[in-house]
């Protein structure tokens, strides 16, 4: 065991308690002795409900357990079903219609849609690089991606390729901001005379914009022409740069070297299922992140082709507009901050009886703690121009424990002295009971919430556990198609609305979990603001530059009005439909294309949480399709190969025989990483005994989840490695 400092019936990791005390407590005004007195008694205080909900949730389980076991044989009957999930307190009674109360949220949350991203807060690199993201040049969006056909053959600049870009890039442009009887490629100059911008098409003949209220401002050089023009459609900006000395604008007309989009409107940066962070080390690394992200200081340092690179944060950009005067636009992604949910908990601090705290306890304090440091700024960037907190809450079952979450945030807001509901909370739509509770989750928090999102992995891992013995589930792909996810989409959206989320908080979608799959994702992911989430998440910078060009040909407004006057349109008895395969035979490579594909997911995933501490990232599937991969898939992953075994769709040989075979095919895949331990050909390693774990003993894990049996084995593997 690590040192400990024992203070008011606590003990704290000694370098955590160090930071704390010298890093993040200086510049807040609260005193050191103060804030550790009140942190004691938050935890002893919340400490016993939080077990006590996690009791609930088994007991919960413990019955639908035996219901499903009971009716196995019988035809499902949904009304039985959901008078027994009332009578177990799994289904809560609705209440009367509400709107939501949320104030003091930034635009970013109410008013503007956009591409969202999730990044690993221990990365300090990728963090600055998402909060950058802001703003991206669609110009590089097109030309490194498949977007326009193929990817780049060389690194070299091609001008063929270049010109593709370019004709592409404007005809977006004619769908942006439009102009009156002319098109963006006969642009060949842009100019600015008395207050107006007008676009040459010759000498002397030019056009204006359609709406030229789209124009928000400009930038001028030395000349006193325009260097860079400044649009605006559906609230997001647009910014042509103009520069006859850059190598693209000195090939272009009209002298237009590139064309920036505003991009990543709101970043979410992951404590949770992204990160593997199971000790105080760990945790440091990630508050330590957050802390210079709050700040404003955060940098990052690293070798590209022999050459150091530094990362900091963007400023915001200054800009004139047409009548004269000075403005600016924020130049970084409104930042929320994903905390753990109730389950997990954490070494770094012991209770009063030795136990490790709550992992969701310790987050909600010190996120908050540290996100003081930009709420007390009075000069430079400023992430809340509001003075809110965003805290994004995943893995919360039913009304009951987002209430708590609730109770939580008041009790941090006393200690920090901050006025009632500064904290503003994401409800993470993506366990079984929060969806099909979801109108009174969002009332339990309706003067703080801020964000709902639907997960689907998280939520198909839940439904899975949740019914695992009512019968063998369908394969994945055939979940996606299924009636309960389809309900589960639009019940969310709809409640959303009828609740009044519009105007004040986010509804949001999940990620495109093919980052290099870029042509593929600008065909589908304009159904997410289609369906009318405000924000939809995506798995690189680059994509949010991408996917922007969805939120500037939707009107998310607009068609959230449509939606809201379709009332309801799915009932509770769908979202309650079981995937189940209902007696469907299939074959034998069906049976086993399923469970090695499931299998190579697991391992591809689990062997870099492991071994390198890695909890999100690209990781190749059975075709060689880089996926983003994080805990959410591994647990549907794990819970569909438990449920088949339960069931005995497969054997017990079948699954480890896959293992075996599957863990070659990613020793293969990962063997030009100098990192790797390969798991073949003893498979005793501690990664391969992780993944085993999972699946085999997945179905007593609660709720399904990963994260227990993951921090074991990763603390396992530092143990062993670093000899703690």
């Amino acid at each position: 065991m690590l040192d400990k400092f024992s203070i008011y019936d606590l003990k704290i990791d000694k370098n955590f308690y160090n930071f704390i005390n010298l890093e993040v407590l200086p510049g807040t005004k609260i005193k050191k002795k103060f804030f550790w007195k009140n942190f004691s008694i938050l935890v002893n205080k919340l400490a016993p409900k939080n077990r006590r909900l996690l009791n609930k949730r088994k007991k919960i389980q413990k019955k639908i357990d035996i219901w499903h076991k009971k009716n196995i044989a019988k035809k499902h009957n949904p009304s039985e079903y959901k008078k027994f999930l009332h009578a177990i307190d799994y289904l809560v009674k609705e209440g009367s219609d509400f709107k939501i109360n949320t104030k003091n949220v930034d635009q970013e949350i109410s008013n503007i849609s956009g591409p969202q991203l999730v990044v690993p807060i221990t990365n300090a690199r990728y963090a600055i690089n998402a909060v950058n993201a802001r703003w991206g040049s669609f110009y590089d969006a097109l030309y490194g991606t498949d977007v326009i056909g193929s990817l780049p053959e060389t690194k070299s600049y091609d001008s063929e390729r270049g010109s593709k870009v370019k004709e592409y890039a404007k005809s977006h442009l004619d769908i942006f901001a439009p102009l009156s009887n002319a098109n963006w490629n006969q642009i060949i100059e842009i100019r600015l005379e008395n207050n107006q911008v007008k676009f040459f098409l010759t000498q002397n003949s030019f056009s204006l914009l359609s709406d030229i209220e789209q124009i928000v401002g400009y930038k001028l050089n030395n000349n006193n022409k325009i260097k860079e023009l400044i649009l605006i459609k559906n609230n997001l900006h647009c910014r042509i740069i103009l520069d006859p000395n850059n190598a693209i604008g000195k090939e272009d007309p009209a002298n237009i070297s590139n064309i920036i989009f505003e991009s990543a409107i709101s970043a979410i940066l992951d404590c949770e299922d992204s990160v593997a962070t199971v000790d105080a080390e760990d945790k440091i690394l990630a508050y330590r992140n957050w802390l210079g992200l709050m700040k404003g200081n955060l940098k990052s340092e690293f070798i590209k082709n022999k050459e150091t690179i530094k990362r900091v944060l963007k400023n915001d950009i200054e800009f004139i507009t047409l009548e004269g005067k000075k403005n600016t636009l924020k130049g970084r992604s409104l930042m929320l901050i994903r905390n753990v949910g109730h389950l997990m908990t954490t070494p770094t601090i012991l209770d009063k009886r030795g136990k490790e705290i709550g992992e969701g306890l310790m987050d909600a304090m010190f996120t908050s703690l540290i996100a003081l440091h930009d709420l007390i700024k009075k000069k430079g960037n400023r992430n809340s121009h509001c003075g809110s907190v965003y805290i994004v809450k995943p893995k919360m079952h039913g009304p009951d424990e987002v209430s708590f979450t609730n109770e939580i945030f008041i009790f941090v807001e006393k200690i920090l002295n901050l006025p009632l509901n500064t904290i503003k909370v994401g409800i993470m739509d993506e366990e079984r009971r929060t969806s099909v509770n979801l109108k009174e989750c969002i009332r339990a928090v309706k003067s703080r919430v801020a964000f709902i999102n639907t997960g689907f992995l998280d939520r198909t891992g839940d439904e899975i556990h949740t019914s695992m013995f009512a019968g063998p589930f369908l394969k994945k792909k055939q979940m996606k198609t299924s009636t309960w996810i389809n309900a589960y989409e639009d019940r969310n959206v709809d409640i959303g609305l009828k609740c009044g989320l519009q105007g004040r908080a986010q509804i949001g979608k999940g990620m495109w979990a093919m980052p290099d799959m870029m042509h593929m994702m600008v065909n589908q992911k304009i159904e997410h603001p289609k369906a009318g989430a405000n924000c939809a998440w995506v798995p690189s910078p680059t994509a949010a530059t991408l996917h922007a060009m969805h939120y500037h040909k939707v009107d998310v407004k607009a068609e959230q009005n449509k939606i809201a006057k379709l009332g309801q349109r799915s009932s509770l008895s769908n979202i309650l439909t079981l995937p189940l395969l209902d007696g469907k035979n299939l074959s034998e490579d069906e049976i086993t294309s399923e469970i090695e594909n499931n299998a190579q997911g697991i391992l591809g995933y689990v062997v870099r949480w492991i071994d390198q501490g890695i909890g999100c990232s690209k990781v190749p599937d059975i075709n060689n399709i880089g996926l983003m991969e994080d805990r959410a898939t591994c647990r549907i992953s794990s819970q569909a190969l438990s449920n088949w075994l339960l069931h005995k769709v497969v054997s017990k040989e079948q699954v480890f025989n896959a293992l075996k075979k599957m863990a070659i095919v990613v020793d293969i895949q990962n063997k030009k990483d100098p990192n790797y331990i390969p798991m073949s050909p003893n498979y005793n390693t501690i990664a391969f005994k992780t993944a085993y774990e999972l699946v085999f003993d997945g179905i007593n894990q609660p709720s399904g989840y990963t994260e227990p049996i993951l921090h074991k084995k990763r603390t396992e593997f530092k143990n062993k490695i670093f000899k703690y």
